[in-house]
């Protein structure tokens, strides 16, 4: 299992971000992805979905550029973006219903209640998201690394904000154990992590560094 970056620059209007990122991951590698605010983390992160369009270069899975196998690539993607992507007006469970179908993994109810108890959260399942804290908001939205437990490719965007230690802590050990499975996990943080994996890369796009 690869995913590779070859020449990829990526550009934010007129402004260019990055340019000539190659890079090659395999199964139970961790990149964190590192910058100043607007050095096009963000960017990196969605260029990598194929949300969008790098400027040059292209980024390949298992040997293919995404755009080339989109519908395979997306059933192995898990991805996880800086906002919640909640809907203040459904109920928790059905939020969780909502993104495993446009996700192409649909569940149901009671899964998704699995998910949330799982989770310490299934008080939770019957409220609005609207009426939520943020950090009860983020433990929600991250429900879905349980209801999508098959992805290979995990891309989260900030995932540790907004939450106590104890919540990061369990976040960790599942990301550990993806990890474990021989997945592949990319992310940014401001936080000081500490992930078990086999090889843990770091890409600071202030200087399109890699260490």
């Amino acid at each position: 299992m690869t995913l590779a970056l070859v020449g990829v620059a990526c550009a934010r209007g007129e402004r260019e971000l990055f340019s000539d990122v190659n890079l090659e991951l395999r199964g139970g590698d961790a990149l964190h992805v590192v910058g100043a605010n607007g050095s096009g983390k963000t960017t990196l992160l969605r260029c990598l979905c194929g949300l969008l369009s790098p400027l040059a270069g292209e980024v390949r899975w298992q040997g293919t550029a995404i755009k080339n196998t989109r519908e395979s690539f997306a059933r192995d993607l898990l991805y996880l973006g800086h906002a919640i992507g909640l809907k203040d007006d459904l109920l928790s469970w059905e939020n969780l219903v909502a993104r495993s179908t446009i996700a192409g993994q649909a569940i149901g109810r009671e899964e998704a209640y699995r998910a949330l108890e799982e989770n310490g959260l299934v008080d939770l399942a019957e409220l609005p998201v609207g009426v939520l804290s943020q950090g009860q908001r983020k433990r929600v939205s991250l429900c879905t690394l349980s209801t999508n437990q098959a992805a290979k490719l995990l891309i989260l965007d900030e995932p540790f904000s907004a939450l106590d230690q104890p919540t990061v802590d369990a976040l960790c050990g599942k990301l550990a154990a993806h990890l474990q499975k021989g997945g592949i996990l990319i992310y940014t943080t401001h936080q000081k992590i500490d992930l078990q994996a086999t090889r843990a890369v770091t890409l600071d796009l202030d200087g399109s560094a890699i260490c």
